[in-house]
């Protein structure tokens, strides 16, 4: 269990559990969930940040994701200038300046927020295998300290959906085709107005890239999400929901709210 855990007050937790080597902690409210997991990963920071000059971080871009990085980037004094940053996931074939790329999603949420020490984007245009080789060469430089994460309505981790997933992945980065459910996940949050619009491919980190990180924070909001949340927990460790590979990891958390209870 991630330490900073440990001494949430009993008050706001509605339970606690174990699934495999992860931790899952059920909130009362999506607001406490939000900022136990902000201050959580922030305690993280501080320690890293105590043994290394400088540490890299990969965060999600989602509307699920956006109270955590709001209450994350309102914590006062976090070593955000030794943070290289780097984000999970991005479509291809939207113009630069879309607000749906999910590079310029976390510019709002979080880039232009802090005093990142860099600042490493999925590019918008160029040749998609050699975007996937250029991140991947910058990823494997040195070793990723912190992911901040979620999970999507069909499993996926990044964009990593049941039709592609992959635990044994030998690429770190790849291109990859969204399946029609995490398409219409986007229509649902309200990121586009029609599956039409949606697009069809997308660069990822690989599931072995994100595994390969010292500490994963999943904070996973919401009714819609609940059937994958509970795949998550307790069913088997298959690409059938690719989350459930985390309960393998050794230092990973989910952070949920009541709607996304596994045992409502």
């Amino acid at each position: 269990m991630i330490e900073s855990i440990k001494n949430i007050k009993s008050v706001d937790v509605v339970r606690r559990i174990t699934f495999g080597q992860a931790d899952a902690v059920v909130f009362r409210s999506r607001a406490i969930m939000a900022f136990t997991a902000a201050n959580a990963i922030a305690s993280t920071m501080r320690h890293v940040a105590t043994v290394k000059p400088t540490f890299r971080m990969i965060f999600a871009a989602a509307p699920s994701q956006s109270e955590v990085l709001d209450a994350l980037t309102a914590i006062p004094n976090l070593p955000w200038d030794q943070v290289i940053a780097f984000h999970m996931d991005d479509y291809l074939g939207l113009p630069a300046a879309a607000p749906q790329r999910f590079a310029n999603w976390l510019e709002g949420h979080l880039f232009s927020k802090v005093p990142l020490a860099e600042v490493h984007r999925i590019p918008a245009s160029g040749v998609p295998d050699e975007i996937c080789r250029a991140y991947a060469d910058k990823l494997a430089e040195e070793p990723i300290d912190i992911i901040c994460l979620g999970i999507g309505v069909n499993g996926h981790i990044a964009f990593n959906d049941p039709p592609v997933a992959d635990f044994d992945d030998p690429l770190s980065v790849k291109v990859v085709e969204l399946d029609e459910i995490c398409r219409q996940q986007q229509v649902d949050d309200a990121c586009f107005e029609s599956i039409k619009l949606v697009p069809a491919m997308a660069v990822t980190l690989t599931i072995p890239q994100l595994l390969a990180a010292n500490a994963l924070f999943c904070t996973v909001p919401g009714a819609q999400k609940r059937a994958a949340v509970k795949a998550t927990i307790a069913g088997p460790i298959s690409t059938d929901c690719p989350a459930s590979i985390l309960r393998t990891h050794k230092n990973c958390t989910l952070f949920l709210d009541a709607e996304a209870d596994p045992n409502v």
